[in-house]
């Protein structure tokens, strides 16, 4: 996705070794990511069961297809990755809250997702909306505090 193709190549002079993951052949490719990045071609689930995520590790989806984030949610929730990260709006994520409690995860897990990912930057383009999720990575993985979005105020009445 376009997002991805900006913040990998901002991720890479930030120290970070990564991984693209997109069973799509036509996106995971390195046209389109550079050299020096891995790219695999799996389904999510076994791509990152095969990474074997640690406490070293960020797991972002950038999809918007449940089909490919929720499995690859599933596999970062049951691991100790430092920082999970979604995209997508609030009615978004909960939707996908129903759904990886449907696979067994309970609250406290969950809350470990990031979502909507990213800091609150008033984001638009895709290089604005990766800078905002490498920030939030970069003030997770240095223990900054980091704000949770606030929910909007509700609209004032006439």
């Amino acid at each position: 996705v376009h997002i991805a193709q900006s913040l990998v190549p901002m991720a890479v002079p930030l120290g970070f070794a990564v991984t693209v993951v997109d069973p799509r052949r036509a996106f995971a490719t390195e046209e389109r990511f550079g050299a020096g990045v891995t790219l695999l071609d799996g389904w999510p689930d076994e791509a990152m069961a095969a990474l074997a995520p640690d406490a070293r590790t960020a797991v972002v989806t950038l999809t918007h297809d449940p089909k490919l984030d929720d499995p690859a949610l599933d596999v970062a929730l049951r691991s100790r990755a430092f920082y999970i990260g979604a995209l997508g709006s609030r009615r978004t994520h909960a939707k996908r809250v129903a759904r990886l409690q449907e696979m067994g995860h309970g609250e406290a897990a969950i809350a470990r997702i990031h979502a909507p990912v990213g800091l609150d930057i008033a984001a638009v383009t895709a290089p604005e909306i990766a800078l905002s999720v490498l920030a939030e990575i970069v003030a997770v993985r240095r223990r900054a505090p980091v704000a949770r979005r606030a929910a909007p105020a509700p609209a004032a009445a006439a």
